[in-house]
């Protein structure tokens, strides 16, 4: 793997993402040379983890940094793009990398027909914006995609990653919109997830919910992410329609709210809990039956 000559490097913009990626390439040995602050915690964020930057408008700090990091949100990204480039920011040579997880690397084509060498790099993990993401970062892996015939390209991606202390994994443009719905899908909807258990926790008059799951979800997705479907435990995965029923009956008459996303995901686990050989089919009907039973 090729290791990346010593590069100055210019961050857009200090949101929590870009101040910790431009912190740990500062680690590595390149340069922060400057990067772009609007708002007052952006601003913090660049004197504390980047207080060597100068603090500059995009196009400028694009103009003068030989690795150029968007570190901004999706939608976002295809109109900075095209406005670095309409600027005259950009120069054959340069590096120009972004971080979002949905887009692959053809939202940078404005670059690219500039000269630029595109990459798509995203840490797979959540940000708090602080010192304490550089240690964390240790931890991760990064999706990195590079245009599917540049072998090149894809050493370069896979060695800023490793200097960043992370793991690089290659995920084709193709499969880049898949790829960033499979992240989405279970860290966001988790949190939800979480925070519904909490809520129902508490109107049950349990004081200190978080306490109460903490062991229980670890041990789950532990389980899970070791064991895959045959980690699956409860009411559905035995075939107790019985209990099945009564949570339905409840969340219909305390929270009405929450009984859709009850009955999508316990359907889904009536599937997977099936394949898995963990509910037996002749007790699959009666539980899709509680599932689905009408409430009023």
């Amino acid at each position: 793997m090729s290791r990346p000559a010593r590069l100055s490097v210019g961050v857009v913009s200090a949101g929590r993402v870009g101040a910790v990626l431009g912190a740990a390439l500062t680690r590595a040995g390149h340069t922060v040379t400057a990067v772009s602050a609007v708002s007052r915690e952006s601003l913090r964020r660049a004197e504390q983890l980047l207080p060597d930057a100068a603090v500059l408008p995009p196009d400028q700090v694009a103009a003068i940094a030989d690795l150029v990091l968007l570190a901004i949100p999706d939608d976002a990204l295809p109109g900075m793009v095209r406005g670095l480039a309409a600027a005259g920011a950009l120069r054959p040579g340069q590096i120009v990398v972004h971080t979002c997880g949905a887009h692959g690397v053809e939202v940078l084509e404005p670059a690219v027909e500039q000269g630029v060498l595109g990459l798509a790099l995203h840490p797979v993990m959540t940000f708090t914006g602080r010192a304490e993401d550089l240690q964390r970062i240790v931890a991760c892996s990064f999706g990195v995609t590079a245009a599917d015939d540049d072998e090149v390209a894809w050493n370069v991606a896979e060695a800023l990653v490793v200097e960043m202390g992370a793991e690089p994994v290659r995920v084709p443009a193709a499969a880049r919109p898949l790829y960033h719905t499979a992240l989405a899908h279970g860290a966001n909807h988790l949190v939800t997830l979480v925070g519904e258990c909490v809520d129902l926790l508490r109107d049950a008059g349990v004081a200190t919910p978080q306490r109460l799951l903490a062991p229980l979800l670890s041990a789950a997705l532990d389980n899970a992410l070791r064991h895959g479907d045959r980690a699956l435990t409860g009411p559905v995965a035995r075939g107790d329609a019985g209990t099945v029923v009564r949570h339905v009956r409840v969340l219909a008459e305390q929270a009405p709210h929450m009984l859709p996303a009850y009955r999508a995901l316990a359907m889904r686990t009536v599937g997977r809990a099936t394949e898995a050989g963990l509910l037996r089919p002749d007790l699959a009907p009666d539980v899709t039956a509680a599932i689905e039973e009408e409430t009023r």
